[in-house]
């Protein structure tokens, strides 16, 4: 697992790299999409069911731009799942739970996928090792990226259901602006010599995968 999360060397392995990491990429996105929506209509908002987005069907959720932007620079997006919170009886505090159900969901996957990884077969390919590590580490990679506390990331739902009803409606319409923040946060290793994605996400989703592995290994083999 040695350099796991830190690529391949040659023109071709980039590619198949690229190529191999659709998948996960999928899998991963669509059950974090899904999760929100589920929750949602079981606290009460049936938005994402009528749209059909309560499915497993990757097209449903994928963001074009976004599955590309994964591919390039292991970074992007998915369609977010509409949520209606007018039709949650506790508006704030349930949009809370729907938002924190993304993250969540990932977390349990990748514990899932690092389980199987555990016990893979030695003459497993390793086309199928790689496959595997990757579903687990995008899992967590976008749990830990979620969890941050910047609008529009789920995080922010979650802290800002701690303040008042006025200061959480204020920042909420300020949302659609966080991406500036993000991007710029991004990219702030070329003008701020300091690498957010890799220092704030990075690093410590290789930490939660690699302690949920060896937890794994110690206690089950």
């Amino acid at each position: 697992m040695d350099g796991f999360f830190s690529g391949y060397g040659s023109i071709n392995d980039i590619l198949i790299d690229a190529a191999i990491i659709a998948v996960p990429a999928l899998v991963c996105i669509t059950i974090h999409e899904l999760a929100h929506g589920y929750i949602a209509y079981r606290l009460g908002d049936n938005t994402a069911k009528q749209m059909g987005r309560l499915t497993l069907n990757p097209i449903k959720h994928i963001d074009l731009i976004g599955l590309i932007m994964i591919l390039l620079v292991r970074f992007g997006w998915a369609k977010p799942v509409p949520v209606n919170m007018r039709n949650f009886k506790h508006p704030k505090w349930y949009m809370a739970i729907t938002a924190i159900a993304g993250p969540l969901s990932n977390i349990i996957l990748a514990a899932i996928v690092i389980l199987v990884d555990v016990f893979l077969p030695a003459e497993t390919p390793h086309i199928v090792e790689i496959i595997v590590r990757r579903m687990a580490s995008l899992s967590i990679i976008l749990a830990v990226f979620n969890l941050l506390p910047i609008p529009p990331l789920d995080g922010s739902k979650v802290l800002f259901s701690l303040l008042p009803n006025d200061k959480y409606n204020n920042l909420m319409r300020y949302e659609r602006f966080g991406m500036i923040i993000i991007i710029a946060l991004l990219f702030s290793g070329s003008f701020l010599g300091f690498d957010f994605f890799s220092s704030i996400v990075i690093a410590p989703a290789e930490a939660i995968f690699f302690n949920i592995h060896e937890f794994f290994r110690s206690t089950l083999i």
